[in-house]
C-alpha cells in the first residue's frame, strides 16, 4: 500500500480502462483498529502489509456501485461491513453497521450523506476535519481539478449540487481523497469551492 499525506493513510489502486482514471481505496491505521474505505482487491503485497498494520476492523462502503472485494476482505480478516443507511433495502450484502448524516465511525471519522448521485443516500467522509474521503459523486478526472459524476448518472443535479456545496463550507479541508481519478493533497477547500463554482455558471 502506498503511505499518503498522513503517517495513518494508506491507499492502494486500480487503473481503469474504460474510464481512464484509477480507481482508489484508503485504509485508516489506528490503534482502535483499522478502518478501509471501498476496497479494492489486494495484492499479495499489500494483504501481507495491511495485516503488520494490525489488519481490519472495520470496512466502509460508500455505495452499492463500489462494493469492490468489501465481502471477500471483510471474511479475511474478519472485519465488520459498514454501508450507507438510505440502500439498506436493496444493499448487495448485509452490513453490520448502518451508517447516517453525521454518524461517527470512530472518533475523528464523521459521516456525511450524499443526496443525488446515482445511488440514494451515498457516502462522503470526513476525517478529523481536514482529510475529506469520497466515494462516487466527487472525482477528479484532471489533476487538481475536482469534477461530479456526469449528469446523466446523477439521480437529481440540484440535490447533487447542495450536497456537494455543504461539503464545501467545511473550510478546513485540506486534502480530498477521491475514490476514482486523482486526489488533491492540498488546498481541498480552495479545489470544493472552486467545483462549486464551476457547477452554478
Amino acid at each position: 500500500m502506498k503511505q499518503l499525506h498522513r503517517s495513518d493513510l494508506f491507499c492502494w489502486s486500480q487503473f481503469d480502462i474504460e474510464r481512464n482514471i484509477d480507481f482508489h481505496s484508503v485504509a485508516w491505521i489506528r490503534e482502535q483498529g483499522n478502518i478501509l474505505i471501498d476496497p479494492l482487491p489486494l495484492s499479495g503485497h499489500d494483504a501481507n502489509h495491511l495485516k503488520n498494520l494490525g489488519g481490519v476492523a472495520i470496512i466502509v462502503i460508500t455505495n452499492s456501485d463500489h462494493i469492490r472485494d468489501a465481502e471477500d476482505i471483510a471474511i479475511r480478516f474478519g472485519a465488520e461491513l459498514a454501508g450507507p443507511a438510505a440502500e439498506q433495502a436493496r444493499f448487495p450484502l448485509v452490513c453490520d453497521i448502518w451508517l447516517s448524516d453525521q454518524q461517527e465511525i470512530a472518533p475523528g471519522l464523521t459521516v456525511y450523506e450524499l443526496q443525488g448521485s446515482k445511488t440514494p443516500g451515498e457516502l462522503a467522509l470526513v476525517l478529523e476535519q481536514t482529510t475529506l474521503i469520497t466515494g462516487d459523486l466527487i472525482r477528479c478526472h484532471l489533476a487538481g481539478i475536482l469534477c461530479l459524476l456526469p449528469d446523466q448518472k446523477l439521480q437529481d443535479k440540484t440535490q447533487a449540487i447542495n450536497s456537494v456545496s455543504r461539503l464545501a463550507a467545511i473550510g478546513t479541508i485540506d486534502t480530498v481523497l477521491t475514490g476514482d481519478g486523482w486526489p488533491v493533497f492540498h488546498n481541498g477547500h480552495q479545489a470544493m469551492q472552486t467545483l462549486i463554482q464551476a457547477l452554478d455558471k
